[in-house]
């Protein structure tokens, strides 16, 4: 599979990864044969969030990984902090946040249920998980600190933060932060759009992220994309969605045209930005997990990723 740099090092991780939040409704059998698939298609790294499935993906994953291909050393786990849960809110794999906390305290707390729940005795990342307007910058220091010297945590990051928020903390911690999360996708643009749009008063010039994209590709930073198949949010998927006829007519004939399903021409799309970017795949399912990991050795044209953001009904100046 088709390899990017670890944040600013030279160290390779796949441009894919499998994301384990739905994997909370899965018998450990089942979970266990998407993690085979994942790493028989070449993805060995694992995103995760102590939130999903409030704690049950991370131990159906615990319990597949003693009965999957891989060992734990032939994997790369990651995951993430920070968001407090409202058991009231949530429901299924989808929780909603009472608040958000990065105090020393929690995220060491955080981190050692992680851990328990995976059955492991070390993260190879972990990253905050949403931005906090009340973080305690000195208890991230010192929580990473504690995490790094105890060698429960290899490498360190963010998630939906912003270029300022990102660089706050980044000036507090010693350690350099490898990865930002952002939703990103044929159906999510926002990143690409403010930037074409440079110098016009339409919509898709508002500047909703501070320049993400610039900022990464300056300080090496690896972009996660997250939810790449969906529009909206959560809101479904655009792939053999009716609503979208001109976009998922436009996937089918590349689709044809190398050989491969939709999933994988859309995950191309995304892999084709020069940006590094590792795009995590959210299913459950193993032929869809081997079917999205196709598109990382598609290399599309410039023309087919431009004509298949115009399908998507975004629009050049």
């Amino acid at each position: 599979m088709k390899q990017v740099n670890l944040g600013a090092t030279t160290l390779k991780i796949p441009a894919m990864a499998l994301g384990i939040m739905r994997m909370e409704a899965k018998t450990p059998t089942e979970a266990a044969q998407a993690i085979d698939t994942a790493y028989d298609n070449g993805i060995n790294f694992i995103d995760s969030a102590d939130i999903y499935g409030q704690g049950k993906s991370e131990e159906v994953f615990g319990q597949a990984l003693k009965h999957a291909k891989p060992n734990r050393s032939d994997l790369f786990i990651q995951s993430k902090v920070g968001i407090i849960i409202d058991p009231a809110r949530s429901h299924g794999s989808f929780v909603f946040g009472g608040r958000y906390e990065f105090t020393k305290e929690h995220i060491l707390d955080a981190v050692d249920g992680i851990l328990s729940r995976m059955g492991t005795d070390y993260l190879d990342s972990l990253l905050l998980h949403r931005p906090d307007p009340l973080m305690d910058l000195d208890g991230i220091e010192e929580a990473f600190d504690i995490l790094q010297a105890s060698g429960k945590v290899r490498f360190f990051g963010v998630s939906n933060f912003n270029p300022q928020q990102f660089e706050m903390v980044q000036s507090q911690v010693s350690q350099h932060l490898m990865f930002n999360q952002w939703q990103f996708g044929l159906m999510h643009t926002g990143m690409v759009d403010r930037g074409i749009h440079t110098n016009m008063l339409d919509a898709d010039s508002v500047d909703h992220d501070g320049g993400l994209l610039e900022f990464s590709r300056q300080h090496h930073i690896t972009i996660q994309t997250w939810s790449p198949f969906q529009y909206g949010n959560f809101e479904g998927t655009f792939i053999n969605n009716p609503d979208y006829p001109e976009l998922n007519q436009a996937l089918q004939k590349l689709a044809d045209q190398y050989g491969v399903g939709k999933n994988a021409i859309a995950a191309a799309w995304i892999l084709k930005h020069p940006a590094q970017m590792q795009m995590i795949i959210g299913t459950m399912n193993p032929a869809h997990i081997a079917d999205s990991a196709k598109g990382a050795d598609v290399e599309l044209t410039n023309q087919e990723w431009y004509d298949l953001y115009l399908a998507a009904g975004h629009k050049l100046p």
